[in-house]
């Protein structure tokens, strides 16, 4: 019964996360990037606890997989914003 909680959470999460990025605005998306690295951050700490436990190899797998998608938010994260605030650099 813990996994289909836990396999119902996911899938949860997942599809409130598409409905919440596919209905932002395109020019609020780079400011709101900047805010969701603190958030991709905790996600990499939370990841990263699941994939270190002594748990089941699924968790395991599903934490090193969230590690892997949380990194590649955060450095996506920071080459926007980084390219974001050249643009306002003087010349």
């Amino acid at each position: 019964m813990d996994f289909v909680a836990q396999l119902t959470l996911f899938v949860l999460a997942i599809f409130l996360g598409v409905e919440l990025i596919t209905k932002v605005p395109p020019t609020l998306h780079t400011p709101l990037m900047s805010g969701s690295n603190a958030i991709s951050g905790i996600t990499i700490v939370g990841a990263l606890i699941a994939a270190g436990s002594d748990s089941s190899m699924l968790i395991n797998v599903l934490g090193f997989i969230a590690v892997v998608l949380a990194t590649i938010n955060v450095i996506g994260g920071f080459m926007v914003t980084n390219r974001m605030l050249a643009m306002f650099k003087r010349k």
